[in-house]
């Protein structure tokens, strides 16, 4: 009896400690759920799980009206163009935070001494090899996104406020110093690398 009038305590101590939502407004587009992404200065695990799932919803949602973009838009073809490096922009937002996650499950090394935990390693291998491989998924969307945003429709216009996305895809598609395929291609193959080496090992139970 009295262990279910503390939790009902607790209950009612920890809602009197939530602030009240004020001005809630209803998120259904693009720059909205974009708005949500943010990035920490010390990120953890967490933090990334929360932006990937704001990412992955603003991929899915609708563009709002252009006159709510996130660049100033005069002309169809201007809004064209946007929503391309809006759509490249998204996913290589998506690239970086799987690669953070993919980067603090992967193994650079099998030392020896590592013998003993060969299985939660390989196991930790597993997990950052599905993240490099959602990475290259986005990858390639960003890339058609990039190429698309190229077009020589679009070859004299510069949209103001969105410069940054600009050169991204320019670096991706003139420049190619933008390159998270490589990148992908060359942490993937550590990886098996680390792999068979932690396979050739001798655990607890070998």
């Amino acid at each position: 009896m009295k262990k279910t009038a503390l939790v009902l305590l607790l209950v009612m101590a920890s809602s009197l400690c939530v602030p009240p939502v004020l001005d809630a407004y209803l998120v259904m587009y693009k720059e909205q759920y974009y708005r949500l992404f943010h990035v920490h200065y010390n990120q953890y695990p967490d933090d990334t799980y929360e932006n990937i799932f704001w990412l992955e919803q603003a991929l899915k949602a609708n563009f709002a009206n252009p006159l709510y973009a996130l660049a100033p838009i005069e002309t169809e073809l201007q809004y064209e163009k946007y929503c391309c490096l809006f759509m490249m922009h998204l996913n290589i937002k998506m690239i970086e935070q799987y690669l953070y996650l993919a980067n603090k499950f992967n193994k650079r090394h099998a030392y020896f001494y590592n013998a003993p935990w060969k299985e939660e390693n390989l196991k930790s291998l597993d997990i950052a090899e599905k993240f490099f491989e959602a990475a290259r998924y986005y990858w390639i969307e960003a890339a058609s996104w990039a190429e698309k945003a190229r077009d020589r429709r679009f070859r004299f216009m510069r949209l103001s406020k969105i410069e940054f996305w600009e050169d991204e895809a320019y670096r991706i598609i003139e420049l190619k110093t933008l390159d998270y395929g490589k990148t992908i291609n060359r942490e993937l193959g550590m990886l098996y690398s680390v792999r068979e080496q932690f396979q050739a090992m001798e655990g607890p139970e070998d």
